[in-house]
């Protein structure tokens, strides 16, 4: 799955194209590196965002296509 759209389902970002130009403005990393917002992502990857000067980690626990809301978090783990 994209990593964009990853963001989306899992509700960690709010919107698509929201999270498409966090990709692209480099705010998204992948196991340590800048990731556009085609990065395949699978389970078990590391995902680091930028929100401002707050930094958030994430370990990706399952892949879903359309998760319900209360599916949504159980995609993935904060570090």
């Amino acid at each position: 799955m994209r990593i964009d759209k990853f963001l989306k389902v899992s509700r960690i970002i709010k919107r698509r194209t929201v999270a498409n130009e966090a990709c692209d403005a480099g705010r998204v990393m992948l196991n340590g590196k800048v990731v556009k917002a085609g990065a395949e992502v699978k389970a078990g990857d590391i995902i680091e965002i930028q929100f401002g000067s707050n930094t958030t980690r994430l370990e990706v626990l399952r892949i879903q296509e359309s998760p319900r809301k209360e599916e949504a978090a159980a995609m993935y783990k904060a570090l």
